[in-house]
């Protein structure tokens, strides 16, 4: 039943719209995936890659047309990032599985640590 294809649909929307938001649907699609689907964590990986990229382009351009963002703004953390991403997908494939696991719950832990200590700073 949950494998079903309107079910997938009502899961992809939810997550699609929990990645307009920011919030981070991949991390729910990968679990839904490897649960639901039984797939394997590379395939679901890979997936929420290319899930990712359109909710992600739609989501920036309606930002930018709003202008909460600003290219030039973005331009250093776009081109580090993409470099980043393949240097990384390239030494992920010769990466042991337990390696990639604790690297990964590093980064959740540093983001978490930083959302709860985070303060705004008061404007001038």
């Amino acid at each position: 039943m949950l494998e079903s294809f309107p079910i997938s649909v009502i899961i992809g929307t939810i997550l699609g719209f929990l990645s307009g938001l920011g919030i981070g649907g991949g991390s729910l699609l990968i679990l839904w995936l490897t649960v639901v689907f039984q797939a394997d964590p590379l395939t679901a990986r890979s997936i929420n890659l290319l899930f990712f990229l359109p909710s992600a382009l739609i989501a920036c351009a309606i930002r930018i047309r709003q202008g909460n963002l600003k290219i030039v703004q973005l331009a250093p953390a776009i081109l580090s990032g993409c470099v980043t991403a393949a240097v990384f997908s390239f030494f992920s494939a010769k990466m042991e599985t337990e390696v990639l696991k604790k690297l990964f719950g590093i980064l959740l832990m540093a983001a978490g640590l930083r959302e709860f200590f985070y303060r705004p700073r008061k404007a001038r």
